[in-house]
């Protein structure tokens, strides 16, 4: 019986009450309009009024009806982001600087993670994110699908980051055969007879961008081109690899597709007895906030992944707001940071 009228309790319990505009508009001094203009973002507010009301609505944790909200403003105030590997260093800086600059923007965001390297993935994350009610959507391809083509839903707005950029979306990528080919350039011009070359997973398009500029580089310096060695991104497969590559004498510079493999390259080398760079030097890409306090600190290559973020947030806005006369592809060059893990090959070394 205790257990009937406990159940019985809890279904007439009434449900929670959230805070309504008018308690806010009674808390701030203001009328119900005002509090919508403030809720909608309205400019036609002045600054004391606006913060009175904000300053309701945090004290009464009023939440405004995002729905009704629509309905005025044809905007939901919210983007999506869908990604493969969210915790990978790259796609981690990126979500984060989309994050912060939708945030500036007055847009919240909200992120799905997608496994399964499919376009039929990728479509079920979108259908997913457009019934969460978002204005447009973020893309970071960072990995290959099981078809070149991409179809996603026409009447979302769309922007693709780190992927094809042969896609008819807009785009928004960091110019990858740039950063790879100054760090080869560097280390030939320090006057190594060739870079290996320690690459990311093959499915990846930022890997194979930074793989195809590496062996293009050494080819027109008429340098000669080692076999790749693939890694996964983490530093232990830069270890494994590290150990094979410090067995060949004649190798004194490798270029690492990131910078964990990097770390774990030079724990190798180190283990072998092989100093860096006296022996070999080690260059890495993404400049992650380690690199400078790694012993040596690490030549690489600076990512700007802040400015990715706001370009990502404005090309989305462009097509949420109707603007078509602006880019619609948007490449941020990234910037060889040289440091103390490269120098000139000792005399006579690399030979075979």
């Amino acid at each position: 019986m205790a257990t009937d009228n406990t159940t019985r309790a809890r279904r007439s319990r009434p449900a929670r009450q959230w805070p309504s505009m008018a308690d806010v508009a009674a808390m701030a001094g203001v009328s119900s309009q005002t509090v919508s203009r403030v809720a909608n973002n309205r400019q036609n507010v002045d600054a004391g009024t606006r913060e009175k009301v904000l300053s309701a609505m945090q004290s009464l944790g009023y939440r405004p009806n995002t729905a009704a909200r629509a309905l005025v403003t044809g905007r939901f105030g919210a983007l999506g982001v869908v990604s493969f590997g969210m915790g990978a260093h790259g796609n981690a800086r990126t979500l984060g600087a989309i994050a912060d600059a939708a945030r500036e923007a007055d847009y919240s965001v909200n992120f799905m993670g997608v496994r399964a390297q499919t376009e039929a993935a990728v479509r079920h994350a979108f259908q997913h994110l457009m019934l969460q009610s978002v204005d447009g959507i973020v893309l970071v391809e960072s990995q290959m699908l099981d078809t070149p083509s991409l179809r996603l839903p026409p009447s979302m707005p769309v922007v693709v980051a780190d992927g094809d950029t042969g896609h008819a979306y807009p785009n928004v990528d960091f110019d990858q055969a740039h950063g790879a080919q100054s760090v080869v350039s560097h280390l030939l011009g320090l006057g190594h007879r060739t870079v290996w070359h320690l690459a990311g997973p093959a499915d990846s398009f930022a890997a194979r961008r930074r793989a195809e500029a590496w062996r293009r580089t050494l080819t027109d310096a008429g340098a000669p081109v080692p076999p790749v060695a693939y890694g996964d991104w983490s530093a232990r497969s830069g270890y494994r690899t590290g150990l094979d590559l410090a067995r060949r004498p004649e190798v004194t510079a490798v270029f690492a597709a990131n910078d964990q493999m990097a770390m774990g390259l030079m724990r190798a080398l180190h283990e072998a007895g092989r100093s860096v760079p006296g022996d070999v030097s080690v260059a890495g890409f993404d400049d992650i906030a380690e690199a400078p306090y790694l012993q040596p600190p690490l030549t690489t290559v600076h990512q700007d992944f802040e400015v990715v973020g706001k370009h990502c947030v404005a090309l989305l806005l462009d097509q949420i707001e109707g603007r078509t006369d602006g880019p619609r592809r948007r490449a941020v060059e990234p910037v060889l940071v040289v440091r103390s893990s490269t120098a000139p090959p000792r005399p006579g070394s690399g030979t075979t």
